[in-house]
């Protein structure tokens, strides 16, 4: 980890970012101390001349990461998810980062797909285009199936990418353990979690097989949304290097001239996009998490096609029951109830109190709400949310942050599409559908079910249980106090049959 490779790309990384004027905003936004901005500043000044120049016209910290290479790019991209860490500017800037690179030559990429399918490139495609579009891990090409003749798009992992993004994450790790050195506060960020959460979705995404596995599931879940089209896995012609999907016609949501010219509705664009982000991570739970208008098309027919599955969200059923509770206590104004969902939650430690964390709460939605509706962010709450619980001793919740972070480049994409889009009034339903199904007596019912199913499965073995309790019981353990678990297991085994009577007795009336 701390080889001359590392050390060397760690004084480049330092020469670059004082280069591009970066280094003074980043330790401003990590409030970084004295020892540790004295030691970047060696390791950088006078280095200064062997650090890359970037691109003069992009903001300085983006600028940096983008002339560093392609690993360090991914590494900004995952940090703008992560405001707990970088602070909500930093984050946001960095929401600016675009992967495109150079691509490399068509010739390569032929290879990677014929060693991946072990055949000959005409055997699978009768047409095999120049990259059509290029990025830090892969690129995509717009290829034609031998045998049906139907488009397809072929995504293919640039030649060496694994051996390069491993090196950087090594010298990765040798930063997180000189900042950790030097400033021992620092240690509440968890630079080196950061950096292993950082590796963990890096190397999902150097698997190609796992983003078409993504790409398959959210297609089921969405199946039957109308107006929504996620492109079907040729899952024949993908594996650890490639991935085939549908190509999906279209125009980029980018391009509002575009979208006029062919008399797409704007307006009914932007209600779209945003309801599906919500109902996606409220019904299924598994979201889209890159949903920046370079990842969503129009179709001729006017449905939102979803691309590039590298970036998904997941969230667990009881937490996105939390959440929807939250968002309509804030819809409804109704700061009590929402206070009251958190500690039920366990968000906020039981010592505190309800009703200053309900007031402190009135302070985040009502200036919100108070704002014309053009203006009204429900990321922004959110994000002002997270601030309020995180001083009533709520800690960080990386898949609320995740969450928060894509509510935000979502609404910015349906603004750019409708800028008097009323975030709230558009997301209500979607809420208010959730709630319905899944708060009250109807998922009470569903969930006393659900039980029943688990438990009939130990039905074969509860006799043996039974048995074993009795014995255990009645043979209790000499020189030793009886242990009353027996008594309780029985007592657990009645409990159990008596919920699954309950919940069968629920479904018949």
């Amino acid at each position: 980890m701390k080889g001359p490779h590392n050390i060397w790309r760690l004084v480049r990384t330092g020469a670059t970012f004082e280069r591009t004027g970066a280094m003074g905003a980043v330790l401003e936004a990590l409030e970084a101390p004295k020892s540790v901005r004295v030691a970047a500043r060696v390791l950088g000044w006078p280095f200064k001349w062997l650090g890359l120049r970037g691109d003069p016209s992009t903001p300085p910290v983006p600028r940096a990461l983008t002339a560093l290479g392609p690993a360090y790019i991914k590494f900004g991209q995952i940090l703008s998810t992560r405001p707990d860490v970088v602070g909500h500017d930093m984050a946001q800037h960095l929401q600016v980062l675009q992967d495109k690179l150079p691509p490399f030559p068509r010739a390569e990429a032929v290879r990677v797909v014929e060693r991946e399918m072990e055949a000959p490139l005409d055997s699978r495609f009768s047409e095999f285009s120049e990259p059509v579009a290029a990025a830090s891990i892969a690129q995509v090409h717009k290829a034609r199936l031998a045998d049906t003749g139907r488009p397809v798009a072929v995504k293919v992992l640039r030649p060496g990418v694994e051996r390069a993004f491993r090196k950087d994450i090594d010298a990765f790790y040798l930063i997180a353990w000189f900042v950790e050195t030097l400033s021992p506060s620092s240690r509440r960020l968890r630079p080196r979690d950061v950096i292993a959460h950082f590796e963990g979705v890096v190397m999902q995404e150097l698997d190609l097989r796992i983003e078409a596995s993504a790409a398959g599931e959210f297609a089921a879940n969405t199946a039957r949304d109308e107006g929504f089209e996620v492109p079907t896995v040729e899952w024949f012609l993908s594996s650890r290097r490639m991935m085939t999907l549908a190509w999906a016609e279209g125009v980029p949501l980018s391009d509002l001239a575009a979208i006029d010219a062919l008399g797409h509705d704007r307006k009914a664009l932007a209600a779209r996009v945003l309801q599906m982000f919500l109902r996606h991570a409220l019904r299924d739970g598994f979201f889209h998490a890159d949903m920046h208008q370079g990842n969503l098309k129009v179709a001729p027919n006017g449905d939102v096609v979803a691309l590039d599955f590298g970036i998904m969200g997941r969230i667990d059923e009881y937490t996105r029951r939390v959440y929807a509770e939250i968002l309509m206590g804030f819809i409804r104004k109704d700061y009590r109830r929402v206070a009251e969902v958190h500690f039920e939650a366990g968000y906020v430690p039981a010592d505190r109190d309800v009703g200053e964390f309900a007031q402190a709460l009135r302070s985040v939605g009502e200036p919100i709400f108070g704002m014309d509706a053009s203006r009204i962010s429900m990321g922004r709450l959110l994000a002002y949310l997270f601030e309020v619980t995180e001083r009533f001793g709520m800690e960080t919740r990386t898949e609320l942050i995740l969450l928060q972070r894509t509510m935000v480049v979502v609404e910015g994409v349906a603004r750019s599409l409708d800028p008097e889009i009323n975030i709230w009034t558009v997301a209500r339903p979607v809420v208010e559908e959730y709630i319905k199904e899944n708060i009250g007596p109807k998922a009470l019912v569903r969930d006393l079910l659900t039980t029943a199913r688990v438990l009939a499965r130990f039905g074969p073995r509860l006799p043996q249980l039974a048995e074993a309790a009795l014995l255990a019981q009645s043979n209790p353990p000499r020189r030793k106090e009886r242990s009353p678990w027996p008594e309780r297991f029985g007592y657990g085994i009645a409990g159990a049959l008596l919920a699954s009577l309950a919940a069968l007795l629920a479904a018949q009336f």
